[in-house]
């Protein structure tokens, strides 16, 4: 099978005409077991085709008025039948940006993760609850920027789908609500996240780590799997059977 090597920066693509669209259904086009990507160097070749492969395409970090775009720095090597999400982090250690050109901008750059070889977009971003405006700002502006049919994902806190429900009526196909890394006061309703989540965004996905398995089964979401240690044969299989329905 072929392979490629792919190192995203943010102006690898342009972008087609801006549609105001519904959100796609991701379970047409992606997998259901998709393995995040980070930032190093990441061989995932010889996948099945029903793994598919999130990646780090950038991170952008914000300011009060601007904001800083970093590109991935290392390759990654999957086949080129494997499906691929690009993902943006989002880092914002002072106040987010107000403006709605900034946000356009940045909206933008999110875009441009697309090319022929990527089939769908996902943000991640710890939001603060005065950053969750400017949020669902970006949130429309990037669904505005997509062409037609790009699935359009995002991270989520464990508190945003358990306790909250701000996210009913963004326009995303899926919200992954984040089953590990959880602070002490949520570690203990981890396995909460497998049944009683009130956001319906959450109920599609759900994020996993390969070193915190969770007790309740997956069902039948997508399920977006971090490794804290190189992707190796091994830990692909393990990342298979955590994913098992």
């Amino acid at each position: 099978m072929t392979s490629r090597v792919i190192a995203l920066t943010a102006g690898l693509a342009l972008v087609g005409p801006i549609v105001l669209l519904r959100p796609s259904t991701p379970d047409e086009t992606l997998p259901r077991l998709m393995l995040w990507a980070w930032e190093r160097p990441v061989d995932l070749r010889g996948l099945d085709r029903n793994v598919g492969v999130a990646f780090l395409a950038q991170t952008i970090t914000l300011g009060p008025a601007t904001f800083v775009v970093a590109p991935r720095r290392h390759p990654l090597q999957v086949d080129s039948g494997t499906r691929l999400v690009a993902v943006t982090r989002i880092e914002a250690p002072v106040e987010a940006p107000k403006d709605p050109a900034v946000i356009a901008d940045i909206a933008r750059a999110i875009a441009r993760t697309v090319d022929p070889t990527v089939h769908g977009v996902q943000i991640d971003f710890d939001a603060r609850v005065s950053q969750r405006g400017m949020y669902r700002t970006l949130l429309h502006e990037v669904r505005r920027a997509l062409k037609p049919g790009t699935p359009l994902s995002m991270t989520a806190l464990a508190s945003w789908c358990l306790d909250d429900n701000w996210l009913h009526d963004l326009p995303v196909d899926e919200a992954v609500p984040m089953a590990f890394r959880m602070g002490p006061a949520e570690a203990p309703r981890r396995n909460s996240l497998g049944d009683r989540l009130q956001s319906g965004r959450c109920r599609a996905a759900l994020g996993l780590s390969l070193d915190e398995p969770l007790e309740t089964r997956a069902g039948r979401r997508r399920i977006y799997i971090f490794n804290p240690d190189p992707w190796s044969a091994a830990t692909i299989d393990a990342a298979k059977r955590q994913g098992q329905p």
